[in-house]
């Protein structure tokens, strides 16, 4: 019971947070316009965070809740690519080389860290901007390095754990696959399209 007391804590933090629904809704309006100029939508993370990364690209490309087009959408999770980069280049890398190969100015990266220091993401952050692209942070806490790189930085209160941190983070990622939809394929919420606030460069961390 204490772990529902807790997971619901961190919860009730998020929504009491206007910064950090702000934020959320911030990242809807960018991942909307990047899809509507044709760009594509990377993300990464390590551990639990790649296996939520790999589930929000699978929603976007395959479905959420109901049949509709495919978006474009690759988590960087290719054993192949994951291995040899860190064998041959170090671990560091992993994710920013893959942006090196693949990513193009207006493609979007979702970068996922619990605790917002992994080295690989900020690498991966850094790629990204230098080759034109819009990045998307989740964390856990606000990181002086990798805040900067970010046009929004989604910092969720999750307490001391990278579980909970996780949980939320899970949540944030459905939100903006349902305001994607919202947009793209109103008739399946009943023809009422979401209104996500357009701008960028929103930072929160409740």
């Amino acid at each position: 019971m204490a772990s529902l007391a807790e997971a619901q804590a961190a919860l009730e933090s998020l929504l009491d947070s206007a910064d950090g629904l702000a934020a959320i809704e911030q990242a809807g309006a960018l991942l909307i316009r990047i899809f509507s100029q044709r760009g594509r939508v990377y993300a990464c993370g390590n551990g639990g965070s790649m296996c939520d990364a790999m589930h929000f690209a699978e929603e976007l490309t395959g479905r959420y809740r109901l049949d509709r087009g495919a978006l474009a959408a690759t988590a960087i999770s290719d054993a192949g690519h994951l291995t040899c980069v860190g064998n041959d280049l170090g671990y560091e890398q992993v994710f920013s080389r893959y942006l090196e190969a693949h990513g193009r100015a207006g493609d979007c990266l979702v970068a996922l860290s619990t605790s917002g220091t992994s080295r690989n993401i900020l690498r991966a952050a850094e790629m990204a901007k230098s080759l034109g692209m819009h990045v998307i942070t989740l964390s856990g806490r606000q990181n002086a390095s990798l805040a900067p790189l970010s046009d929004v930085y989604i910092c969720t209160p999750g307490g001391r754990y990278a579980d909970r941190v996780q949980e939320l983070h899970i949540k944030v990622l459905h939100i903006l696959i349902e305001l994607i939809e919202r947009h793209f394929f109103p008739e399946n919420y009943g023809g009422q399209p979401a209104q996500p606030g357009e701008g960028r460069g929103q930072q929160a961390c409740a």
